[in-house]
């Protein structure tokens, strides 16, 4: 009779993937996934330019979540090179971009990247389940399952929930497990967008020309925090990659961003060059492209076009209003669930230690770029390591 540890992990997204992987040779380990297939997410988050992770290591790596510290232990034991070392392991190439974000070497899909996971799994013994879906808990605090056969106490030694968030709920992150927590006593935070498009009133005749321009190298701030990137101008508002860092200051209250639309040039550099031009003149001398332009018009009043200094100084700070947050539903992200301060480091609960919490269900918060995953896997890789530790 074997007296491995018996694991169950509940989710098969990132985090309950590298979960599996890394308590394979030690424990006997069951992957439950609620959907027919592992990796939904996954497969989702490759639609648009598929960042494993990021090429920063160390604290600059650690500086990109929130809250800080919460991570660190992780992303320390396994960081964006411990990552691409694994995929190395499956045969799996990376490679890094100019922007520092790790991608799969060419002609390499996000399927194809699973099913090298999947296939690993599979050959370390983990026993993926798929339609098991989590149900809560009994009188006694024992985990209930329900597949095809109908409801069943789960029978595990330790139980890793990897649940996901409230993002993107086609794939099957709805976010309906809260209440569940609730009848042990463990509460939670409500799920709220993160890295998804701020909405601002756009001038009809603005928004007539412009919906679905882009807005490239420039820097947007808000609340102390910032972000240089590109934005793209939607009906809604703004959304890209410059905007999702500073969407933590809108979720704390922040109405107003500004952006420099020429992050390169000092404010007296613009204005030497718009020198004695005429004012018809002056977005030519400093290249504004015409979306700029009219974007600048829109959020001015029209002393400011005839004057270089003024204008210089809107160039570099233009200050747009901000009503509020895109749906969680179209967020790639989102914060709220497990409040951090409700786990032990090894991310198990206080009150259950024989319970952990990983992944995106937990109340922690970092850009796009790569570190959404990263976040994840490493989250995996600790809990793993913990409970083999303990074996």
């Amino acid at each position: 009779m074997s007296t491995r540890l018996r694991i169950a992990i509940i989710g098969g997204g990132p985090a309950g993937l590298m979960a599996a992987d890394t308590l394979a040779p030690h424990a006997e380990v069951d992957l439950y996934e609620h959907g027919k297939q592992i990796g939904r997410k996954f497969l989702v988050a490759g639609q648009g330019g598929f960042n494993l992770t990021n090429s920063v290591e160390g604290a600059d790596l650690a500086g990109h979540y929130f809250p800080p510290g919460f991570m660190d232990r992780a992303l320390g034991a396994f960081g964006t090179k411990d990552l691409r070392d694994w995929m190395a392991e499956m045969e799996l190439e990376t490679f890094v971009g100019t922007s520092g974000r790790v991608f799969p070497a060419k002609g390499i899909k996000p399927i194809d990247v699973l099913a090298r996971i999947r296939d690993r799994l599979l050959q370390r013994g983990v026993r993926i389940r798929t339609e098991h879906a989590f149900t809560g808990f009994d009188r006694n605090g024992l985990v209930q399952m329900e597949n095809r056969d109908g409801p069943f106490t789960l029978e595990a030694d330790r139980v890793i929930f990897a649940l996901g968030g409230a993002s993107w709920p086609v794939t099957g992150s709805t976010g309906i497990w809260p209440p569940l927590f609730a009848d042990v006593g463990i509460p939670t935070e409500p799920f709220q967008a993160s890295n998804c498009g701020v909405e601002i009133a756009w001038p009809a005749d603005f928004l007539r020309t412009h919906e679905g321009k882009p807005l490239k190298n420039v820097r947007i701030s808000a609340a102390g925090m910032d972000a240089l990137g590109e934005a793209t101008i939607t009906r809604h508002g703004l959304e890209g990659n410059a905007i999702y860092p500073v969407v933590r200051a809108f979720r704390e209250g922040a109405t107003e961003l500004r952006i420099d639309l020429k992050p390169d040039s000092p404010v007296e550099r613009l204005i030497e060059r718009i020198g004695a031009k005429e004012p018809r003149n002056f977005a030519a001398a400093i290249h504004l492209n015409r979306t700029q332009l009219a974007l600048l018009k829109a959020f001015t009043p029209k002393e400011v076009s005839a004057s270089a200094r003024l204008f210089a100084q809107h160039v570099k700070q233009l200050h747009l209003p901000v009503s509020g947050l895109r749906p969680i539903g179209e967020a790639i992200s989102t914060v709220g669930g497990i409040p951090t301060e409700e786990l032990n480091p090894d991310f198990s609960f206080k009150r259950h230690p024989h319970l952990f919490a990983i992944g995106e269900m937990v109340n922690w918060d970092a850009p796009t770029g790569g570190f959404l995953l990263q976040g994840c896997f490493a989250m995996g890789r600790y809990a793993g390591k913990a409970i083999a530790r303990s074996s």
